[in-house]
């Protein structure tokens, strides 16, 4: 049995050219290009000219929880009380009611089962910040941020927020995160079992997954969904909001947007089937 999570590579270019010769003309964009599936049905994989899906083991994956922990502690317990292992696909803060709460659970689980949480975009963001808050504070507090803020009790920022403000903000997060910081700084951008490949936003399909660039994985690829991948890997991802579990051409898109929604994607997958969990 062979897992694989990596930070991501260094991009090339080199096989640019054959994979944009499969694009469509003015191609859709994914979420109106894929069928809405009924969750409650196994989903249909006849549209992916690679075998079907063979990991090695079932898993389950889980797609962007941002913040709603109420949502996420029973897929995680139904899980560990099947022994299976899971991988979620980043984006566990901002936006909803308690992403501070989904940190600590994430944290919890993962000394007890086979837990792997990968870096979504919001993370990255949220890391920039911490870095470097005079530049991407405002950003960060757009997307979100101010939720994660929140759920630190930091909730006392201006509307009318200025540099110094920014910079006090993220000395306060620093310290209310303690070693979450460096647990987050070590997530993973993918994850890979057989011919099934877990990531946030997308890839580029003309490049094996190792040679992914970290801003492909996290924030997505233009090519992604619309140009089909010839290596036959199976891509399951979050970031793009999809009313339900939808499954085109190997890619299958498990973001429900649950913090507004109330409804956490989990699916399990396993040798020859993609089904809700």
């Amino acid at each position: 049995m062979q897992h694989r999570a990596a930070p991501g590579g260094t991009g090339r270019n080199s096989t640019g050219q054959a994979a944009t010769a499969l694009a469509k003309p003015h191609p859709p964009r994914l979420d109106r290009a894929m069928p809405f599936l009924d969750p409650l049905m196994p989903a249909p994989m006849d549209a992916f000219d690679g075998a079907p899906p063979a990991p090695d083991q079932p898993f389950v994956a889980i797609g962007d929880v941002h913040g709603r922990a109420d949502l996420l502690a029973p897929i995680l317990a139904r899980a560990a009380a099947q022994d299976l292992p899971v991988v979620l696909v980043g984006d566990y803060i901002d936006h909803g009611p308690d992403s501070a709460a989904v940190l600590r659970l994430l944290q919890d689980r993962a000394a007890q089962m086979a837990l792997t949480c990968l870096r979504g975009n919001h993370e990255d963001l949220l890391l920039r910040f911490l870095r470097r808050p005079r530049k991407t504070g405002r950003l960060w507090l757009r997307y979100g941020g101010r939720a994660t803020l929140d759920s630190y009790g930091i909730d006392d920022l201006p509307e009318q927020i200025t540099l110094a403000d920014l910079v006090t903000a993220r000395d306060r997060l620093r310290a209310a995160m303690g070693a979450t910081v460096t647990w987050m700084q070590s997530m993973p951008f993918w994850w890979q079992s057989g011919n099934v490949a877990v990531l946030h936003a997308g890839a580029d399909p003309a490049l094996p997954l190792a040679d992914q660039l970290p801003k492909a994985m996290a924030w997505g690829h233009p090519d992604f969904g619309l140009v089909a991948r010839r290596d036959g890997v199976w891509c399951v991802h979050g970031h793009r909001i999809m009313r339900r579990l939808t499954i085109r051409e190997g890619v299958v898109s498990i973001d429900t947007g649950a913090w507004k929604t109330g409804k956490l994607c989990a699916v399990l997958i396993g040798a020859g089937h993609i089904k809700p969990f």
